[in-house]
């Protein structure tokens, strides 16, 4: 599918945490635990949304791709990990790593441009109110979420296929949990390895960087239209509705900056495993609760659709 390169690398061993072999089991219960919540938190927001009716704006079709964008990310890392702590047997095919790392750019990307969607329309409903229904109509706002769906995967096809057109010709052992960039270029061999490593950090560190841009570019111009507003209760209103999309970009980049941006210099195996879990396992916990404790809109139809829940369940309670 991605014209790969047949190499003398048939699979991969993901070392992952063997390096800690006394915490895998409990690493192993904290990660499930984590993951749990994630695919519960994410999955009663899109049930919030779909069921109440007053949520079905396109503020909160965005919150619902991105719950999806979310699930599938952490899909496409967590279950492979958990798997590993509990075996000894940690290969992995070559072309399952060529998968395994195309999902996971292709949902993370969406994340990021999904989290850039939801900005403008921030700036479009505190900017630019009387013209929200044009701009942000069903139609646009299906065509937003395509957009973003589609522009993570076509770099999660750039990444994986420039990567894995180099050729693996020493140890085949990742020091990572996942098919990652960074622990892959170690693995390859030949003259255009460098060139393919500043490649895809110049593809990915500019859309990242683009994405947050845009994004602050945004929220120069809604603080400068919610310090207009005359009254304190509706510049609180005004900044409410954009308190949980702010933290959870804050969240978000925060993570990516420390990963990406880190200063060169020697360089632990051990400790990139360990700061992998911020982007991979707790930045997607988090977003869920972000969501569900600063959005009242949000918060109020849960505090519902758990009444109703409960209350189908058990009838004689109530």
């Amino acid at each position: 599918m991605l014209g790969l390169n047949h190499t003398s690398t048939s699979e991969f061993i993901l070392v992952g945490f063997s390096a800690f072999p006394h915490l895998q089991l409990m690493l192993f219960l904290l990660f499930l635990l984590m993951y749990l919540f994630t695919l519960l938190g994410n999955l009663l927001i899109m049930a919030t949304v779909w069921s109440e009716r007053s949520l079905h704006t396109p503020m909160y079709l965005f919150l619902c791709a991105l719950s999806v964008s979310e699930i599938l990310y952490t899909v496409a890392i967590i279950p492979r990990m958990l798997a590993d702590l509990l075996s000894a047997q940690r290969s992995i095919a070559f072309l399952a790593c060529a998968s395994q790392m195309f999902f996971s750019f292709s949902f993370g990307f969406t994340h990021s441009f999904l989290l850039t969607v939801m900005g403008y329309d921030r700036y479009v409903a505190i900017c630019r109110p009387l013209r929200y229904n044009v701009l942000m109509s069903p139609r646009g706002g299906a065509c937003l979420v395509g957009c973003s769906w589609a522009g993570g995967s076509v770099m999660g096809l750039v990444v994986t296929t420039a990567i894995f057109h180099l050729t693996f010709c020493g140890p085949s052992e990742i020091h990572h949990f996942f098919c990652h960039v960074p622990p892959l270029l170690k693995l390859a061999c030949g003259d255009d390895v460098l060139v393919v490593a500043k490649g895809v950090g110049l593809v990915c560190i500019t859309a990242l960087l683009g994405c947050f841009l845009l994004i602050l570019l945004s929220y120069a111009f809604i603080v400068a239209a919610i310090l207009k507003i005359p009254s304190a209760e509706g510049r609180n209103k005004a900044f409410s509705t954009c308190a949980s999309h702010v933290t959870v970009v804050v969240v978000h980049y925060g993570f990516a900056s420390v990963i990406y941006l880190k200063p060169k210099g020697p360089q632990s195996l051990e400790g990139d495993t360990l700061m992998g879990i911020t982007y991979t396992v707790l930045t997607p916990f988090l977003s869920p609760i972000i969501f569900s404790l600063r959005n009242k809109e949000l918060k109020v139809a849960m505090v519902a659709v758990k009444k109703t829940f409960f209350a189908t369940l058990f009838p004689q309670n109530c």
